[in-house]
């Protein structure tokens, strides 16, 4: 089993390397391409829609090499064959992957891009097990079970969030890419060895992952010869935000927070965009250049600095959530608050939620200066 499994996650890296230059030289020809503006960091054309090398890599890993090497697996809670298993996940796949690329050509709307995703989703809702159908509060909270209705909205609404997380950080050459593989690395151990119920379907499903998207990122790091696109950014966020679905319904509350912490930079960044822009007066989903990685270059981190910091912070959410699965309740507690203190300070000395917003520095200050302590008390009684 462990030579079959390596062998294909071996060949799906392979494979991926391969059709990448392909992909590239077709993105050329049909007009999937980046163009300079404003917002983007690249300052000539460049090929977009990198992400189809991924997905087709996906589909042939999955379909036609997996499905040969679990036939010589017994386990007992493998209740269906893996094509059964994972043919609507790709299926709903392919529909990100169509709405992603033709996006790289026309640049769509935001409307039928949102389409695209709420139809994904309600695939993967309806012919799979991963439904968000059950959910348990944190450190001693009860059990909750969701009736069809309510499970299906649930459902949608955690993959389009995390499908638009991801591709809100596809700024910078290779930071989708790396952010992916370390947070998927992340949940193959999780859903290995500290889920409830084991589910060895999803484990090789992740690793198959990535593998894929391993063989593309040569070509994806700085200085990049492709970019994912909005094929590749939403082709993963959407696979990620289906994977992970397994772990918000388990009944045990550390397996419910382990997959928001393990996905803390993408969400971070998205929750912390939206409440910024909201205070600014802005529509939440209209963009800004404050995002994280933004924030990074302009403090004179160069490209690559900018990226591999955001690795580190990406690898300290991974270490906190596998760290929370060995933890007590007690200890569970202290590093939740502690990370959540420390993400403010970070946040806040950054400025990531926009300019003069800093409370918990300003808290300090008021507790720690006497001059701006009266000052601020002055202000206040003239109010």
């Amino acid at each position: 089993m462990t030579i079959n499994l390596f062998l294909v996650l071996l060949g799906t890296c392979l494979l991926s390397a391969i059709l990448t230059p392909l992909v590239r030289r077709f993105s050329l020809k049909v007009g999937a391409v980046d163009h300079p503006n404003a917002r983007r960091i690249n300052k000539v054309d460049m090929p977009s829609g990198g992400g189809l090398a991924i997905f087709l890599t996906f589909v042939i890993a999955t379909l036609v090499i997996l499905p040969l090497i679990s036939k010589d697996y017994t386990y007992p809670w493998w209740r269906e064959p893996y094509q059964v298993y994972i043919l609507p996940v790709v299926i709903g796949a392919l529909v990100i992957v169509v709405t992603g690329y033709l996006d790289d050509i026309f640049e769509l709307k935001p409307l039928p891009k949102l389409l695209g995703i709420v139809i994904a989703a309600t695939i993967v809702w309806a012919f799979t097990d991963f439904r968000f159908d059950s959910f348990k509060f944190p450190f001693g909270g009860p059990l909750i079970h969701f009736n069809p209705l309510v499970t299906c909205f649930l459902t949608i609404l955690w993959i389009v969030a995390i499908t638009n997380a991801i591709n809100l950080i596809d700024g910078l050459d290779g930071l989708v890419s790396g952010v992916s593989i370390i947070s998927l690395v992340t949940m193959a151990i999780v859903s290995y060895f500290f889920l409830p119920k084991a589910d060895l379907f999803l484990t090789l499903t992740i690793l198959v992952m990535v593998a894929a998207i391993a063989g593309f990122f040569p070509y994806n790091y700085h200085p990049a010869s492709i970019y994912l696109g909005d094929t590749g950014a939403l082709f993963i966020g959407f696979m990620i935000g289906v994977l992970s679905l397994q772990g918000l319904k388990n009944s045990t509350a550390v397996a419910v927070v382990t997959p928001v912490i393990i996905l803390g930079v993408p969400i971070l960044d998205t929750v912390v965009a939206i409440i910024r822009r909201t205070l600014s007066g802005q529509k939440f989903y209209e963009p800004d250049k404050l995002h994280l990685h933004h924030r990074l270059l302009s403090m004179g981190f160069s490209h690559r600095g900018a990226v591999w910091m955001v690795y580190a912070i990406a690898f300290i959410f991974s270490l906190i959530a596998l760290l929370l699965n060995v933890s007590s309740r007690f200890g569970g507690v202290l590093l939740i608050f502690g990370l959540l203190f420390a993400l403010e300070i970070f946040i806040e000395g950054l400025g990531i939620w926009g300019e003069n917003r800093t409370p918990l520095f300003n808290a300090f200050k008021f507790i720690g200066n006497k001059a701006y302590r009266k000052r601020k008390q002055d202000e206040y009684r003239r109010k």
